[in-house]
């Protein structure tokens, strides 16, 4: 399989490491606006099979013009969401499947931003669903850890462990730290504040998708592997949309374990309107905050001899076992650091990112998975990834919950 991925940051210089140990990959070109930080990445493989390439994620007819030159199978993007149109068009365009990590962008709803829903994260590329399939290609959006994984285990829950879902809630956290910064987010910061500001998303049967405040619901919740107890809140993820459409489940939310500190930051950056994405002149030039803040902060790909500690992305579901009894359980994969700088050089969160996109490529290679139009991680059967993501030599595990508070 020839792959193209966009973007040499932190995730997709990952997904460049961890293919580059997998013999199904015949060719992988790495491309990012800023040629020599591909070339960087490329030379850190040391894989005669990958190349760098330079493109501007922000222009189609750049996008389009390099897909014509690579022919890959599949376009990768591993760029911040607000890039996610232009390469899905220009795949759209030139004939060419399609992955992402995160998908389109959400818009408020003009008049009731906190209980109404707008435009929905995905919604744009789910509605060329039709054009993708007629065309006889796939587009396998959310197919990173959180969507990604997170979907693959509420798909699995559903089909292995449970004849009726009462609560399905994906948690992240962390006990992440960085030497010598105070702020220094693992992720990056448009993202985060994409995620973090906008209204959550929540799907209940019988009323479907609405929102709420940000950092709404906050609970505890105690991660495992010696993570402990984070305070999560609820933000707007794409769990939300895609895991509803797939596996039938009375409630859907995501919790991030920001922690109490990193909230209150958040909430700082979004009262200075740090958070806004509109330019602004500053002394005769054009910028928007958010990018200022962006390259104020250093590059979470950086981070990795800096960080200490482990990361977890889990899902929890509660209801009925198939035997009608109640059961609660967390499904989840944590990687710690330290392991992940030993084994790849890449810092935990961005590695655990990168590893489903290569699985998801590698299980289309096998003919195990054969998406068909747009589709995300839940269309398929969850069994075979996550038996790969134990070949690939990273295991995860299922914890039992109390289960006290479910009704028969």
């Amino acid at each position: 399989m020839k792959a193209l991925v966009i973007g040499a940051g932190g995730v997709g210089t990952a997904i460049a490491n961890i293919a580059s140990r997998r013999q199904f990959i015949t060719e992988l070109v790495l491309a990012d606006r800023d040629y020599t930080r591909a070339e960087r990445a490329i030379k850190r493989c040391n894989d005669p099979r990958f190349r760098a390439a330079e493109v501007n994620a922000a222009e189609l007819e750049t996008i389009r013009e390099l897909i014509r030159e690579v022919k890959p199978d599949v376009v990768i993007n591993a760029v911040d969401p607000r890039f996610v149109m232009p390469i899905f068009l220009a795949c759209e365009i030139e004939n060419t499947n399609y992955m992402d990590m995160a998908m389109s962008l959400s818009r408020a709803h003009p008049q009731y931003p906190y209980t109404e829903t707008g435009v929905k994260l995905g919604d744009e590329q789910f509605a060329r669903d039709w054009n993708w399939s007629e065309r006889g290609i796939w587009a396998l959006v959310g197919i990173g850890i959180e969507p990604g994984l997170s979907d693959v285990f509420a798909k699995y829950a559903s089909d292995e462990l449970f004849s009726r879902i009462d609560q399905l809630t994906v948690y992240d956290g962390s006990n992440l730290s960085v030497e010598g910064y105070d702020f220094a987010p693992s992720f990056s910061i448009w993202t985060t504040i994409e995620e973090c500001l906008n209204p959550p998303l929540v799907w209940e049967d019988g009323r479907g998708w609405y929102t709420t405040e940000p950092f709404s619901e906050p609970e505890v919740f105690n991660f495992p592997e010696g993570i402990g107890p984070v305070e999560c809140v609820n933000v707007e993820h794409e769990e939300v949309v895609l895991i509803p459409q797939k596996v039938d489940a009375r409630k859907v939310n995501f919790k991030y374990g920001l922690g109490a500190e990193f909230i209150n930051v958040l909430k700082t950056i979004h009262m200075l309107g740090m958070d806004r994405k509109e330019n602004v002149d500053v002394m005769g030039v054009t910028v928007a905050p958010r990018d200022i803040l962006a390259a104020s902060l250093p590059d979470p790909a950086t981070l990795g001899e800096r960080m200490r500690g482990k990361t977890c992305a889990g899902t929890y579901v509660e209801g009925l076992d198939k035997d009608g009894n109640p059961r609660a359980v967390y499904l989840y994969h944590v990687v710690d650091n330290e392991w992940s700088m030993r084994e790849y050089g890449d810092q935990a969160v961005v590695w655990q990112t990168a590893i489903n996109p290569v699985i998801a490529m590698e299980l289309i290679h096998e003919g195990v998975w054969q998406p068909d139009g747009v589709n995300g991680p839940e269309w398929f059967e969850s069994k075979p990834f996550l038996d790969k993501l134990m070949e690939y030599g990273s295991p995860w595990g299922i914890r039992e919950e109390d289960a006290r508070a479910v009704r028969p």
